[in-house]
């Protein structure tokens, strides 16, 4: 006869069932309890590199990595204690020593901000280990997306894991040891060279900054508070989530939404980085009509939409509804694809509608 018992931990003196498999730091984040960590990210197979998140077990004479340790019954579990804490200090003291500054401005990624607020909640001592670097910034790299700041990299390999685990493209790797650590491409060569697909999804893993979004950075002396506006990309039809990052009323940058029930995060590089034409200098500010010698000239919308009836009415007329069709932009908003579509079925009973977005 099978047990219908369920198992449970005692976390922080209060006990707590958990599943079959479930680690130390999930039952905790489940019980919203805060536990620090720099190489985790709940998308990618726990590597436990950072040892923030150590924990004490009753029956274990050392901490244990609580992202890596699976639950078992009966365990006893401290997720705080003064020694943990100075544990904890101390290893972001190490890690915040060798970096040139700890405060990066949030249009460099996601996750960017993760290791300056857990210094400034620790308190910790940023000159205290000053000394050797590990890092070494690849400032030869001319792509247009990705910055490449290995000063401020911390080893904690997120931006590797997810190129592997999430993208599938194994486009970066960990070369050498100790301080000779370093992030790179095959043949140490740019990224452009490599099999990378500029998605950006290293940049948005990135706890420190050392992997940033340059065309987001073009903004960082901009006037105005950072605003996120969430929506959904136009590129295709999976119907990636984002979050738009505008100052004022610039678009300066889009970022996944982590909880997006489509992307979960990921995005491809349109989606991603393809946002310059909102702003274009290019980009038509009032409507055209061409003249009687075929010239475009400026004109009010009311002139130029009564001009577009006419010809649909007339091209109606002539050659009957199947000759007109309609191509939204992918580009455009949801909801005009969407009036775009009804102009043409409801308006003229056809379903001669498409979008490059269809896919």
């Amino acid at each position: 006869m099978v047990s219908s018992q369920s198992s449970n931990i005692t976390l922080d003196g209060e006990p707590v069932s958990f599943s079959a498999g479930e680690t130390l730091y999930e039952i905790a984040k489940r019980q919203e309890t805060i536990i620090p960590t720099l190489c985790y990210d709940p998308r990618l197979e726990a590597f436990g590199s950072c040892r923030l998140c150590m924990v004490e077990v009753d029956g274990i004479r050392n901490p244990v990595a609580s992202c890596t340790t699976k639950a078992s019954d009966g365990m006893v579990v401290r997720t705080t204690s003064p020694a943990i804490e100075k544990h904890r200090k101390v290893l972001l003291e190490m890690v915040a020593s060798e970096n040139p500054d700890i405060a990066v401005d949030p249009l460099r990624g996601y996750a960017s901000q993760e290791l300056g607020t857990l210094v400034d909640d620790y308190r910790a001592d940023t000159g205290r280990f000053k000394g050797r670097q590990s890092g070494q910034s690849f400032q030869d790299d001319d792509n247009p997306f990705i910055l490449r700041d290995y000063d401020r990299c911390i080893s904690c390999y997120r931006c590797v894991r997810v190129c592997a685990e999430q993208e599938g493209d194994y486009a970066i790797n960990i070369r050498n040891r100790g301080f000779n650590t370093q992030i790179t491409t095959e043949f140490s060569g740019t990224l452009k060279d490599s099999s990378c697909t500029f998605c950006g999804q290293c940049v948005q893993t990135c706890p420190t900054g050392a992997l940033a979004d340059k065309k987001a950075m073009r903004a960082e002396n901009d006037p105005g508070e950072i605003k996120k506006t969430r929506s959904v990309c136009p590129y295709c039809g999976v119907g990636c989530s984002v979050d738009l990052l505008s100052k004022d009323d610039r678009l300066v940058g889009v970022q996944p939404a982590m909880d997006g029930p489509a992307n979960q995060g990921a995005l491809c590089i349109k989606g991603q980085f393809a946002f310059d034409f909102v702003q274009h200098n290019d980009r038509l500010g009032s409507p055209l009509i061409r003249n009687e010698a075929g010239e475009l000239e400026k004109t009010s919308w009311e002139i130029a939409l009564d001009r577009a009836a006419d010809g649909f009415r007339e091209a109606m007329k002539t050659h009957g509804r199947q000759s007109i069709y309609g191509v939204a932009s992918g580009r455009t908003p949801s909801e005009a694809d969407y009036m775009m579509q009804k102009f043409i079925r409801a308006g003229f009973g056809t379903n001669q509608i498409d979008n490059c977005s269809r896919a």
